[in-house]
């Protein structure tokens, strides 16, 4: 009898805080479901290999070490970009461009790069992520409406106006908006209902809703096609591989790394701020996002980042360790292999509903205005990212946007400044202090043509941090011009 009772007692000492986690788990599986369906039907993949990613996720990168409390899995982010891939190159590519990514965010964890995703400006990454919110909400509202969106970014923007109008005239169409709009509004309002209400996760509530109000009227909205889990999942052949060769899959793979190891890592960061464990090892969170990454592509699955969204629900049910953010996978694996059937019955506007919802979520508005007011450069450079991945491509926007960062803060670090000593007789003297690089050529040209003509000049250089090779250029030719004039030839001095 004593042995009975102290084996559970045992069992505890060596997870004392499974209660814990086994509750978080079941409400983190409940947000991941209904997500990780949106995002594979919204990135024009079986609807499955959203959940393979969020399995893998939750099994594989949730064992790993790096951020004990993040939950990963595929994240409303990449959409976009996969979206493009997957029309771009075909559905067996998408597997060869995912493991590869794997490959290149396993390689930066080893080199511990890991770290140096935190010196991304913020205001890229927050542009960065408007611009796919902004693009995934055009995107989504064509679902909505039952319509199908064009391609690029602008031209989803701009036929919106017609698709509503046609949407308008059609009974099917006003059904599928009216079950999208439903949606959105559940997800608004479901924070304002009462505490018990909301201990159902809101995208669960949301699409179940919308689930129930198709069946009872019978509404002749599309739904998610289901090929099962065994027939979604397709490793890429070897012929897959030679789309490597490819500079377009190549260039995919790029962005595919840098936008998911930065979103991961900024999200590592901000769940690290939700609670008081361990904090996050940047360089084996890494590595446990490319393992995800490459098992993932081996499945032909979708990529997967850390999502803020589940991480978020992870912590505030109370998770205390790994073991929470592991159970959601052994969960959804669960599901994917015994109730594949339901997905069947889900409607794609109420997809597209939390799609869109998660799409505004990522346009920073109020930072936006946060900014303009205190930091008018990091504003502009948030939104000239975001528009140029609107207007653009992702990764040619994301290339923008960080352009610009470094010219800013080149421009910020290149503060020079010239005085000027003149006793009305004897030599003027100008003493130049800061950073001299061509940023500020103009300036220091301007106020060095300005002395008299007529008079001897010493320039003093000590007070200099940096002088680079377009100023120290430019300032020789300028003392070459002004001992022309027929003045004592100029005298220039570096200190000691």
């Amino acid at each position: 009898m004593s042995a009975a009772v102290r084996s559970p007692n045992r069992f505890l000492v060596k997870f004392p805080h499974l209660r814990q986690d086994f509750a978080a788990s079941l409400v983190v599986f409940l947000v991941a479901l209904p997500l990780c369906v949106g995002v594979a039907v919204a990135s024009g993949v079986p609807a499955e290999l959203g959940l393979v990613t969020g399995i893998v996720g939750g099994i594989v990168t949730g064992l790993m070490r790096g951020s004990s409390l993040q939950v990963s899995g595929p994240a409303a982010g990449l959409t976009v970009l996969v979206f493009e891939a997957v029309q771009e190159y075909g559905l067996p590519a998408l597997g060869v461009v995912v493991l590869a990514t794997g490959a290149l965010q396993l390689l930066m964890g080893a080199l511990k790069l890991g770290r140096y995703f935190r010196a991304i400006s913020v205001s890229v990454v927050e542009g960065m992520l408007a611009g796919i919110g902004l693009v995934l909400i055009a995107g989504q509202l064509y679902s909505v409406a039952g319509a199908k969106a064009p391609s690029s970014g602008l031209g989803k923007i701009a036929g919106l106006p017609e698709a509503l109008i046609a949407a308008a005239r059609s009974t099917e169409a006003l059904a599928s908006v009216a079950l999208g709009a439903g949606t959105i509004a559940v997800l608004v309002l479901w924070r304002r209902l009462p505490s018990k209400v909301r201990t159902v996760p809101a995208p669960l509530a949301a699409v179940g809703l919308a689930t129930l109000a198709a069946a009872a009227f019978g509404l002749p909205v599309a739904t998610v096609e289901v090929k099962g889990l065994l027939g979604a999942v397709q490793p890429p052949s070897l012929t897959a591989f030679g789309d490597l060769a490819s500079v377009g899959v190549l260039a995919t793979i790029v962005a595919f790394t840098l936008i998911a190891s930065a979103e991961s890592l900024f999200s590592a960061a901000a769940v690290d701020r939700l609670h008081d464990g361990p904090r996050t090892e940047y360089d084996k969170e890494l590595m446990a996002q490319g393992a995800g990454n490459a098992v993932c592509g081996l499945l032909g699955a979708l990529p997967m980042t850390a999502v803020i969204v589940r991480s978020a629900a992870n912590v505030q049910a109370g998770a205390r360790t790994k073991a929470s953010r592991v159970l959601h996978g052994v969960w959804l694996l669960l599901f994917a292999a015994l109730l594949p059937s339901v997905l069947a019955y889900i409607p794609i506007p109420a997809l597209a509903g939390i799609l869109v919802h998660a799409g505004a979520k990522l346009v920073p508005v109020r930072q936006i205005v946060t900014l303009w007011r205190e930091h008018r450069g990091e504003a502009l450079i948030l939104v000239v990212t975001a528009v140029s991945i609107v207007a653009v491509s992702m990764f040619e926007g994301v290339l923008i946007g960080l352009a610009l960062a470094v010219v800013k803060t080149a421009w910020e670090a290149s503060h020079v400044r010239l005085d000027v000593i003149d006793k009305g007789a004897g030599p003027v003297q100008a003493y130049l202090s800061g950073n001299a690089t061509f940023l500020r050529l103009p300036k220091i040209l301007d106020s060095l043509e300005a002395l008299p003509q007529d008079r001897p000049v010493e320039v003093d250089l000590a007070g200099l941090h940096h002088l680079d090779h377009a100023c120290r250029t430019a300032l020789e030719n300028w003392a070459q011009r002004h001992s022309g004039a027929g003045t004592e030839p100029v005298k220039v001095t570096s200190g000691s």
